[in-house]
């Protein structure tokens, strides 16, 4: 049965995949041309059979805040600049090298000289690039995950807005145990996240229909990125950004513990 309702907790639904939608009292539903009570509207939301995981890397795979804040943090100091708490780069990742840099530098007076940005962004490569994974661990429960879609017969796939010899480098020493069809990080003439593009690479190297691919990430970088790839977008609650963030980035689902995605496969295919 479907209903609307005052609220999430009083739609009635067979399944767990649902769209939600604040609709005013007695608004006509778009979605079961009903009309709804004063809160969420909802219906079941269809989906092709999920036939493969693409996976952001940082904050998603890989707990790398650490190593970054330290890169960052040693870069700015070496410039006389004040460094960040780590948990503050939380809010500063996910968008590449240079967004990271101007993030960092934001609450400098007057703004930084063009050269001294790209003095800090060189700074912040080189640093890296030398300690990429001093700190850097798979979050909980991701040896599992990988280990049980292995098993499953899934194929799995990575992009990152790292630069691409780092993100392979990254990925051979920490993450080698699993196979992955293809490993994408940044290159040079091609678009950074959330640009489609790579995204669609990855699809064509995992051979199926990008609206088979379940996107898992982050940040609001990568909701945008699978629905601009016409992927499923589902968000990690235990990387960088909250909740409400990937929620108002478009997320279908948001699961919070990695082991969650296996039901979120096997309920495409009932």
């Amino acid at each position: 049965a479907l209903s609307c309702g005052s609220s999430a907790s009083r739609c009635c639904l067979r399944h767990r995949d649902v769209i939600r939608r604040r609709t005013a009292p007695g608004t006509v539903c778009a979605f079961l041309d009903v009309a709804c009570g004063p809160g969420y509207c909802s219906r079941e939301m269809p989906r092709k059979q999920i036939r493969a995981v693409l996976f952001d890397l940082d904050g998603t795979l890989l707990d790398t805040l650490a190593d970054i804040a330290a890169a960052m943090n040693t870069t700015l100091e070496r410039h006389g600049l004040p460094p960040h708490e780590i948990e503050a780069y939380r809010w500063m990742v996910g968008s590449g090298l240079r967004k990271l840099v101007e993030r960092a530098v934001a609450d400098a007076n007057g703004g930084l000289p063009h050269e001294t940005m790209d003095s800090l962004q060189n700074g912040l490569r080189e640093e890296y690039t030398q300690n990429p994974v001093v700190y850097t661990r798979p979050y909980d429960g991701i040896p599992a995950l990988l280990d049980a879609l292995h098993a499953r017969g899934v194929p799995m796939a990575i992009l990152s807005n790292k630069s691409d010899a780092l993100v392979q480098d990254i990925v051979r020493t920490l993450l080698s145990g699993w196979e992955f069809c293809v490993v994408i990080g940044l290159r040079e003439g091609v678009p950074a996240k959330p640009d489609p593009a790579t995204a669609l690479e990855a699809a064509r190297a995992l051979g199926v229909d990008p609206s088979s691919v379940l996107y898992l990430g982050d940040t609001d970088v990568d909701m945008e990125t699978a629905k601009s790839a016409g992927m499923h977008p589902v968000g990690a609650a235990w990387g960088f950004r909250e909740a409400e963030e990937l929620r108002a980035a478009g997320a279908a689902e948001i699961i919070n513990e990695p082991g969650e995605l296996l039901a979120l496969i096997d309920g495409s295919s009932a």
